[in-house]
């Protein structure tokens, strides 16, 4: 038996449902009650009487992989198909993953992932070691130990990072979904401040002893100072300190983690190694999948499901 599942620790991060009902703009949130994960049943443009759903964003997280494919069966009929992005830290035998999602399955991303057990002078990226030096003697950095009070700043931090990397989609969080995921159970804020001023912030959820990298942000002083190599490595500090033995500190940006390769080695010089994160699908009623999919005159396509090509360009 999975020892965390026995453990009686409540859920938290991106196993809460306050967590998904962030989300809510994009899908109804709903519980699968064997595995314990959360999905988001979405309504589909030009079919909205019919639905399909999707793992919440950025990962699918569940306290008993063991019976996701029997929640699953028991949505046969009732939507569409399913997507989801798994946990590189969920607890399942990838055969059997595989097997829960036959019409699509394969490896979207690499996550890049630290050994809390190591010493960080043993991993971090001497470069990096250099440039956090050189943060610290400019910013100071804090966990916020009230972090709703600083919501406005992080809101702000945000709305710059989303026009400067034009992101769109369900990763341009709303104000609204963030007032409602600075509350979600499990989430420590760090913050990087000059003269009491905000310039730079990270967001992450800690679950199950391990603490996953969500959202970071910086303001032009913030980049101009490194703020995100003081944030970065007092986030590994704090979480060693803290006892946790894994950071997931997610994948580069982009759809096959190539977007920006600036993010990708700065994930790297903190790392000790990395998971593999999977794309799952899985087709839930066929005929209406085909149906849609000669809707939209959708020929081949790799992407899954077919009916929502484009979605995100």
């Amino acid at each position: 038996m999975d020892q965390r599942l026995s453990s009686g620790v409540s859920p938290a991060g991106y196993l809460h449902g306050s967590y998904a009902e962030s989300l809510s703009e994009f899908g109804q949130p709903f519980k699968l009650v064997g595995s314990e994960g959360w999905i988001l049943l979405r309504t589909i443009p030009r079919a909205e009487s019919v639905r399909d759903a999707m793992g919440c964003y950025p990962l699918f997280c569940c306290r008993d992989w063991s019976k996701l494919n029997s929640d699953l069966d028991q949505l046969e009929g009732q939507i569409v198909s399913i997507a989801i992005v798994a946990d590189p830290f969920g607890e399942y035998d990838t055969e059997r993953l595989r097997e829960c999602f036959p019409d699509a399955f394969t490896h979207f991303k690499d996550h890049f992932v630290v050994d809390l057990g190591r010493e960080p002078k043993d991993f971090i990226h001497p470069h990096h070691r250099r440039n956090a030096r050189k943060a610290f003697s400019q910013l100071s950095v804090e966990v916020c130990r009230n972090q709703s009070h600083f919501i406005e700043d992080w809101i702000s931090l945000y709305e710059e990072l989303t026009r400067r990397h034009r992101i769109i989609g369900v990763a341009a969080f709303s104000k609204d979904s963030f007032v409602k995921q600075f509350l979600v159970p499990g989430i420590v804020v760090f913050r990087a401040a000059s003269r009491n001023r905000t310039e730079g912030m990270l967001l992450w959820y800690v679950q199950d002893g391990v603490a996953y990298y969500h959202l970071g942000a910086y303001s032009e002083v913030g980049y101009k100072l490194g703020a995100s190599f003081a944030l970065f490595q007092a986030a590994i500090e704090e979480f060693q300190h803290r006892g946790l033995r894994w950071l997931n500190l997610g994948a580069g940006a982009g759809v096959d983690a190539t977007g920006d390769l600036g993010l990708t080695r700065f994930k790297a010089g903190w790392s000790t190694g990395v998971r593999p994160a999977f794309f799952c699908g899985r087709i839930l009623h066929l005929q209406k999948y085909w149906e849609l999919g000669r809707l939209r005159d959708i020929r081949e396509t790799n992407y899954f499901p077919a009916y929502r090509l484009g979605e995100f360009s």
